[in-house]
């Protein structure tokens, strides 16, 4: 109790109703409240834990970097091995024609910065993104959601962005010689899991090389194997412009970055000189911990995702699930109202399974596990969710 009366405190609210579960440990597919119950994890800290709490060797290499050096000098100036291998890894692992990374701390700030080298590399002021999208919830960031009650409070943000239909071939008319990218996650996360069409995603890449409007794809939630590939580009035969990646890349650690071809990336270089800058970009910790866990994921990990993805989709059976929609283990679960929904989080809490919702598909929630998870962990978490579903039933 002394602890959520500190929480309660001394710590900034994000909101009225946080769910304030206690954490005393995590550990593999599993988070432990204060009284040692165990819960298992089917968040992921959102898309972040892709291999786990504390995979033991993403632990060791966290211990050995400790021994070496933490931070030194902001990103750009100094040479660390561990940044200069996973930046190297990093492109082997990227769609070719990525060339360069550049390291931030952020999902959010990888996007503004995406957007900032776009114009700089175009010379062009405005940015298209898609309706019901999110790139993050700074002044920029946010000022490509197409949701007024979300920026309201904050006006004026950042002019100049166009809004347009995702999945709508007509709408891509609209990019023209005045954008200097369009911004687009591959899936729609917040949205509630929302896969477009090949064909949509293949013209959308066809309109941006014939108006020479860079394309980026934000993979701050889809990239690192969630979507069963390295990335979700890969679904589609595009070649974005800029990749933005962020969340799963720092295995637990705060690291984020973007990249792009060579010839984009010189651009934040010179006029002016520092076009973007970072004190903790690229923290040598935090690339320690990201190389370790792409080691991970290369075991097998990311061959296994569909498999698992489509075990889970097939044991969740109730009457009570409107669509089901995933992509690798990426899943929305669409019930009748958002009251249900937090009553099948709550009741999956309980009985020590964790889920969330989404910000945007309130009718939805959200499940995210390590893609380390075991079957046998999946069947486990899919017999509370029918549980929860049932119960949910009993309350029309």
């Amino acid at each position: 109790m002394k602890n959520k009366q500190a929480f309660q405190q001394f710590l900034a609210p994000t909101s009225p109703y946080p769910i304030q579960l206690e954490v005393s440990k995590a550990e593999g597919s599993y988070v432990y409240d204060e009284q040692g119950k165990a819960y298992l994890d089917f968040v992921g800290g959102i898309a972040v834990n892709n291999t786990g709490h504390r995979h033991a060797h993403v632990v060791q290499a966290i211990e050995q970097q400790l021994k070496r050096y933490l931070h030194v000098m902001p990103y750009g100036e100094y040479v660390f091995d561990v940044q200069t291998k996973l930046a190297e890894k990093l492109v082997k692992l990227l769609p070719k024609g990525m060339e360069q990374v550049y390291f931030v701390n952020s999902g959010t700030e990888a996007v503004e910065a995406a957007c900032k080298l776009a114009k700089r590399y175009t010379g062009r002021g405005k940015i298209a993104a898609f309706k019901r999208a999110y790139h993050g919830s700074t002044q920029g960031a946010l000022s490509l959601s197409s949701y007024a009650h979300k920026k309201q409070a904050f006006q004026p943000l950042i002019p100049g962005v166009v809004h347009l239909e995702f999945n709508k071939l007509e709408d891509l008319d609209l990019i023209d010689e005045s954008l200097a990218a369009i911004v687009v996650e591959p899936i729609q996360g917040d949205a509630g899991v929302r896969t477009p069409s090949v064909e949509f995603m293949q013209a959308l890449g066809q309109r941006c090389a014939q108006r020479g409007t860079v394309l980026i794809f934000d993979e701050v939630q889809t990239g690192m194997g969630r979507t069963g590939t390295w990335f979700a580009a890969e679904h589609f035969g595009v070649k974005p412009d800029i990749i933005v990646m962020g969340k799963a890349l720092g295995a637990g650690l705060p690291l984020a970055a973007f990249a792009g071809s060579a010839e984009i990336m010189q651009s934040f270089k010179e006029k002016p000189v520092l076009g973007h800058i970072t004190t903790f970009g690229g923290n040598p910790l935090a690339c320690a911990a990201a190389l370790a866990g792409i080691e991970v994921l290369e075991d097998d990990i990311i061959a296994q995702v569909q498999e698992k993805a489509d075990l889970l989709a097939s044991l969740l059976s109730s009457t009570e699930i409107i669509d089901l929609r995933y992509k690798g283990l990426m899943f929305a679960v669409e019930l009748n109202s958002a009251e249900t929904v937090q009553h099948v989080i709550s009741y999956c809490r309980s009985k020590g399974l964790l889920s969330f919702f989404f910000l945007s598909a309130p009718n939805c929630f959200r499940l995210q596990p390590p893609l380390t998870v075991s079957k046998e962990e999946i069947k486990q978490a899919a017999a509370i969710i029918n549980e929860a579903l049932d119960s949910a039933a009993t309350l029309a």
